[in-house]
């Protein structure tokens, strides 16, 4: 009997857990947030003539660092079958999110300038909430301090090519109370749901006994009621 009874109650929590556990994966997670000055991973793709190559991770020095503006001289390997002839552009993916930035042009630009890439990222509190980036010209103030940079990259023989990227951090406070109200009660709610469900399971014996004792107590003589 009791054997019966341990096995009743467990098969009887077992949509709880289920519908614990769906709740707990329905919130937010906290594997993504960052901190401030905490690197954060990219990943590249480049495409020249139709060709394009897998993602491949940045080095941890060029990488964005959470909330802190930065310029970084990055590396730009050389693309297979490079003639010239054609652009070279390449595409970026930021954070765990893997925010996705759209190809850039940066060779055969049809520009006599240096290109510049300048990303913008937007953040609120510990997560990223975006990010955008544009090939610029290059600052000539910058060309006078990185005078190798404008020789380097109109060289046809010597690669990687350099280029400046510049990250710029915009904090936004992007506060929905409405949203943030509808998840509070929606929590709230299915929280009662599983308390509730949960209290009449271990309650059903309980109940029944006091529903027993009450019939028994209001029968006459203290007995059984008879039906005639």
């Amino acid at each position: 009997m009791a054997r019966n009874h341990c096995s009743s109650h467990s098969r009887a929590t077992q949509p709880i857990i289920f519908i614990f556990l769906v709740w707990i994966c329905s919130l937010p997670s906290l594997s993504l947030a960052y901190r401030p000055g905490e690197l954060v991973p990219m990943s590249r793709s480049g495409q020249y003539h139709g060709s394009r190559t897998v993602w491949h991770d940045v080095v941890g020095r060029y990488c964005p660092v959470f909330a802190v503006n930065k310029e970084v001289l990055m590396p730009i390997p050389k693309p297979v079958g490079f003639t010239g002839a054609d652009p070279y552009k390449l595409s970026f993916q930021i954070g765990h999110e893997k925010v996705y930035v759209p190809w850039l042009y940066l060779i055969n630009r049809k520009s006599p300038e240096v290109p510049m890439i300048d990303f913008h990222l937007k953040y609120s509190g510990n997560d990223i909430h975006g990010a955008t980036a544009k090939v610029i010209d290059m600052p000539h103030h910058y060309i006078q301090v990185h005078q190798d940079i404008k020789k380097n990259f109109w060289s046809p023989q010597q690669w990687p090519k350099y280029i400046i990227v510049r990250y710029t951090w915009e904090e936004t406070s992007e506060i929905d109370v409405a949203g943030g109200f509808y998840v509070l009660f929606g929590s709230g709610l299915i929280l009662s749901f599983i308390l509730a469900i949960y209290v009449l399971q271990s309650s059903k014996d309980k109940i029944e006994k006091f529903v027993i004792d009450t019939i028994v107590d209001t029968s006459p003589e203290g007995g059984v009621a008879k039906v005639e």
